[in-house]
C-alpha cells in the first residue's frame, strides 16, 4: 500500500459507494470505488453543502472569492466521518482519539493525503455553520490524527472562530484547551469574545497573551474597539484608555484599526477626538471608508454642529467617495438639529440632483424640520411627495411630528396627526404611542394620556418599558403618586419587568411624599433583581434626601457612589448646592461647591442664584455679589433672577442706594427685567424716597 502512486484524480464523475469497515490488509481502494477528488460540474443538491467553498473569515468582508474548481469532492470523508464515532457532538474537553485506525480511516487518509492544505481550511470554513460544526471538529480530528494538513492551529483557529459567530462562547474556550495557545489562537478565542460582546474575557485574554510573551497585534484591537463601539456608546473613556495601551505596545496603527477608532469616539459621542483620528487617518496618507465619515457626519448633526457636518461631507466627496443616501441623511439631520430649513431643503434637492434617492428617513427629517418650523402644510406636501415616490409614510414619520409639536407644547395638534396618519394607511406602532402619552403627560392631560395608553392595548400593541415609565412618570409629577403606584404594580403583574429608570422614577416619588422606608425598601427590591444604581439613581437619591433636609443621608449616597467608581454628575451637585441654599445654609452650600469644583465640575446658573438668595437671607450681600463675581471670571452670564435675587438681598440689608446701579447693570448685560425685577426696583426708590423725607 506504501508503494502506491499518488492518488490520481480521473477527469470524470463517479458515483460514491458505501464505506464498508475492513481490514488494513485488504486491497486498498481504487479511484472508481472512492472519489477524493471530482472534476465535475453536475453536483447534486445533496452535495452542494460538501462542494469546497472559501467563505468569508470576516464578518466585514464585502464578498467571498470561490475556491472550489472541480477538482475535490469529500463526500466520502463527510459521510463516513458521519457514521463514525469520531464526531464529539458535545466537544468534550476530557475526549481523546482513538489508539487504532480502522481500514477505511486509513485508505481515505491516503487518498486525501495530496489535497492541498488551503482546501481543508476552506472545507472546514464551509462547514463552520451552526448544525455543521460537529462535523467541522470531526474533520480536524481525523486530519490530525492521520497527520494530515499540519498546521492544525490554523484549523482549531477557524473552528473557534466558528464557535464565536455561532454564540458558543463556552464551547470554544473548551476547545482551545485542548491546544497549546498561539498568537493564531489567541486572535480566533479574543475575536470569539469581542464578537459575543464579552468585553471583559477580551481584555483578559489579551492580558495573558501578552504574559505568554505574545504582543498583541492590530486585528485584536480591531476586533476589541468593535465590541467597545457596540457595547459602550456612551463611554469613550474605554476607548481612550485602550488607545493608551496601543501606544505602550507600540504599534503602528492601520487603516483598518484607525477606521474602527474613528467610528468608536463617534458612536460614544465624543466627535472632537473621532476628528482628531479622521485627520491622523488622512494625514497618514490613508482612505477613510464612506461608513467611517458618515459616523463623524452623524454624530456632528446629532450635535448640531450642521457646518462642521457639511465640510466633512465635503472632504467625503473631494475624497473620491460617492455619498449615498445616510451620508446625505447625517448632514440634513444636523441642519435640522439647527433650524437652518432653508440649508436642510438644499440638502435635499442636491440628493434629487445627484439622482440620490431619498428613504423614508430623508422625508421624515424634512417632516421634522417643516414641523419645527410651524409648516405644517409643507409637512402634508412631503407626504404627499413620499406616495408619488412609492416611499410608504411609516409611524416613525408621524412620531416625528407628534416630537415636534410635543416641544412646542402644542398638544392639541396630536389628534390631527393620527388622523392623517390613518388616512394614509399607517398603523400606529409602540413608539407612536409612547411619544402621544409623553406628550399628553407633559401637558398635564392625564386623563387623555390612560385613554391612548388603553387604546394601544385594545389594538394588540405591547406596552414596553418605555410605555410605563413616561405614564408613571407623568402621573408622579402630577402629584398623583398613589396611581403611580398602581402603574408599577400594574407593570409588573402584565410581566413587563421594571428597569433600572423604572425604580429611580418610584424612588423620586416615595422621596417626594418623605416614605423612606419605601425608599429603602425599593433600593433593595432593585438590586435583588440584579440592577444595580446608576447615576441617576443616586442624583435621585441627593435630590430627595436634600429637599427633605436629610444632608446626611444625601453626603452618605455621594461616597457610596464614589467608593462604586460612579463620578458624582453636575446636577447631583446642583441638586445638594440648591437644597443647602433653600434652607438657608449657605456655609454648607458653599462647600458643595468646593467640591464641585474639585471634580472639575462647574455649578449651575439655577444653584448660584439659590447660594446668593441664601446669602441674602443670612444678610451676608457682600458674599451675595462675590458669587455674582465668580459667575462673571467662570463664563456664566447671570440671568434675570441673579439680578432680582442681588436686588432682594440689598433691600433686606437697607441697602437701597444700591438697587438702582444693579437693574441698570441688568438692562446693559442684555437681561430683560421681569415684573418682579420691576417690582424690585420701586420697592427700593420708594424706601429711598421715604427716607430723602
Amino acid at each position: 500500500m506504501l508503494l502506491l502512486p499518488p492518488a490520481c484524480f480521473p477527469s470524470t464523475r463517479f458515483p460514491s459507494p458505501t464505506l464498508r469497515h475492513c481490514s488494513v490488509f485488504l486491497s486498498p481502494f481504487s479511484t472508481t470505488t472512492i472519489i477524493a477528488a471530482v472534476p465535475s460540474t453536475a453536483t447534486t443538491p445533496s452535495q452542494t453543502s460538501l462542494s469546497l467553498e472559501l467563505s468569508s473569515d470576516d464578518e466585514n468582508d464585502d464578498e467571498s472569492t470561490p475556491l472550489y474548481d472541480g477538482r475535490y469532492d469529500f463526500t466520502p470523508l463527510i459521510e463516513y466521518l458521519s457514521r463514525s464515532s469520531t464526531i464529539d457532538s458535545d466537544l468534550d474537553p476530557d475526549f481523546l482519539p482513538p489508539t487504532s485506525l480502522d481500514s477505511t480511516g486509513f485508505q481515505l487518509a491516503e487518498l486525501y493525503r495530496a489535497v492541498p492544505a488551503q482546501y481543508w481550511h476552506s472545507l472546514l470554513k464551509s462547514l463552520s455553520s451552526s448544525p455543521s460544526i460537529t462535523t467541522a471538529y470531526a474533520v480536524v480530528s481525523w486530519l490530525q490524527r492521520h497527520n494530515l494538513c499540519f498546521s492544525y492551529e490554523l484549523l482549531y483557529s477557524i473552528l473557534i472562530h466558528a464557535l464565536g459567530r455561532s454564540e458558543k462562547l463556552y464551547e470554544a474556550f473548551l476547545l482551545s484547551q485542548r491546544q497549546t495557545l498561539t498568537p493564531l489562537t489567541y486572535n480566533a478565542l479574543i475575536g470569539a469574545c469581542a464578537r459575543n460582546d464579552d468585553l471583559e474575557k477580551a481584555l483578559n485574554l489579551m492580558s495573558r497573551m501578552r504574559q505568554d510573551g505574545y504582543p498583541p497585534d492590530l486585528v485584536n484591537y480591531s476586533l476589541i474597539v468593535q465590541s467597545i463601539t457596540r457595547t459602550n456608546k456612551g463611554d469613550s473613556s474605554v476607548l481612550v484608555k485602550l488607545y493608551e495601551e496601543i501606544e505602550d505596545d507600540k504599534i503602528e496603527l492601520d487603516s483598518q484599526l484607525l477606521n474602527d477608532i474613528v467610528v468608536g469616539f463617534a458612536r460614544a459621542g465624543d466627535v472632537d477626538r473621532a476628528m482628531y483620528f479622521l485627520s491622523v487617518l488622512q494625514g497618514n496618507g490613508l482612505s477613510p471608508k464612506a461608513a467611517t465619515v458618515v459616523a463623524v457626519i452623524s454624530e456632528l448633526g446629532n450635535l448640531g454642529r450642521a457646518e462642521e457636518a457639511e465640510a466633512v461631507f465635503e472632504e467625503l466627496k473631494e475624497g473620491g467617495l460617492k455619498p449615498r443616501t445616510r451620508a446625505y441623511n447625517a448632514v440634513l439631520k444636523g441642519y435640522v438639529k439647527a433650524g437652518a430649513l432653508r440649508d436642510a431643503e438644499l440638502i435635499v434637492s442636491e440628493m434629487e440632483k445627484g439622482e440620490i434617492l431619498p428613504d423614508d428617513h430623508t422625508y421624515s427629517l424634512l417632516i421634522d424640520a417643516y414641523a419645527n418650523a410651524g409648516r405644517w402644510e409643507s409637512a402634508r406636501i412631503v407626504l404627499k411627495e413620499m406616495e408619488v415616490n412609492n416611499v410608504q409614510p411609516n409611524s416613525f414619520v408621524f412620531s416625528r411630528i407628534l416630537v415636534s409639536y410635543r416641544d412646542q407644547g402644542a398638544w392639541e395638534k396630536l389628534f390631527q396627526v393620527l388622523k392623517e396618519m390613518r388616512n394614509s394607511g399607517v398603523q400606529p406602532d409602540t413608539y407612536f404611542y409612547n411619544v402621544m402619552i409623553d406628550t399628553f403627560g407633559k401637558n398635564n392631560c392625564l386623563d387623555h394620556a390612560v385613554d391612548a395608553f388603553e387604546r394601544m392595548k385594545s389594538e394588540a400593541i405591547e406596552p414596553d418599558n418605555c410605555t410605563w415609565n413616561t405614564l408613571i412618570d407623568c402621573h408622579c409629577k402630577a402629584g398623583r403618586h398613589d396611581k403611580a403606584h398602581e402603574l408599577f404594580e400594574e407593570m409588573q403583574e402584565s410581566g413587563c419587568r421594571p428597569c433600572t429608570t423604572t425604580y429611580n422614577i418610584m424612588l423620586n416619588s416615595y422621596g417626594q411624599q418623605e416614605r423612606w422606608e419605601e425608599v429603602r425598601s425599593l433600593l433593595g427590591e432593585m438590586q435583588s433583581q440584579g440592577l444595580l444604581p446608576n447615576v441617576v439613581t443616586y442624583t435621585t437619591l441627593v435630590d430627595i434626601y436634600g429637599q427633605s433636609g436629610r444632608f446626611k443621608d444625601a453626603i452618605d449616597c455621594l461616597e457610596v457612589m464614589k467608593a462604586g467608581g460612579l463620578k458624582p454628575s453636575l446636577t447631583m451637585y446642583n441638586a445638594l448646592v440648591n437644597a443647602y441654599a433653600q434652607r438657608g445654609l449657605s456655609d454648607q452650600a458653599v462647600n458643595a461647591i468646593k467640591l464641585m469644583r474639585a471634580e472639575g465640575l462647574k455649578p449651575s446658573i439655577l444653584a448660584l442664584n439659590s447660594l446668593i438668595n441664601a446669602f441674602g437671607e443670612d444678610r451676608r450681600d457682600a458674599e451675595a455679589f462675590a458669587v455674582l463675581q465668580y459667575m462673571k471670571e467662570n463664563d456664566l452670564k447671570p440671568d434675570v433672577v441673579t439680578y432680582t435675587t442681588l436686588m432682594k438681598a440689598l433691600i433686606r440689608v437697607e441697602k437701597y442706594d444700591q438697587v438702582p446701579a444693579v437693574y441698570e447693570e441688568m438692562l446693559l448685560s442684555g437681561c430683560t427685567p421681569d415684573r418682579k425685577a420691576r417690582s424690585m426696583l420701586r420697592s427700593a426708590l420708594k424706601y429711598m424716597k421715604q427716607i430723602l423725607k
